[in-house]
């Protein structure tokens, strides 16, 4: 994956998600961030990302409404969440929405590596 986009609203769990990513073995991936669903869904449409990783609850517009919006754009890249949402309804609406992966907070590189391995091109 040359270019991933990370959509969050914390810049503290942006950092520590690209710390883990670089951990995880995408130390050349270009990261580009998104402090919620609005600026992110104007960064996919700019950067044509190869992988979106969204928190689900942020101001603006939720991680399920920027996963819809860019859907409904035709945007078809690889999107999961990475979220404190782990029950597995949001799992199921994640999965049923287009997501590829729900990541559950707390996480680490051998995390991140589980689920981006699943979904590497």
């Amino acid at each position: 994956m040359k270019k991933i986009l990370l959509v969050d609203d914390s810049k503290t769990i942006r950092m520590l998600i690209k710390r883990n990513l670089r951990q995880a073995g995408f130390e050349t991936a270009e990261i580009i961030e998104a402090g919620d669903g609005a600026a992110g869904l104007v960064a996919a449409k700019a950067e044509a990302p190869d992988l979106i990783l969204s928190d689900w609850n942020m101001p603006e517009m939720s991680g399920m409404q920027f996963l819809q919006a860019l859907r409904a754009e035709g945007i078809d890249t690889t999107f999961g969440f990475i979220t404190s949402e782990s029950m597995p309804t949001y799992k199921e609406q994640a999965m049923a929405a287009g997501a590829s992966f729900l990541l559950a907070k707390p996480f680490n590189a051998d995390s991140f590596a589980e689920a981006l391995g699943a979904v590497a091109p």
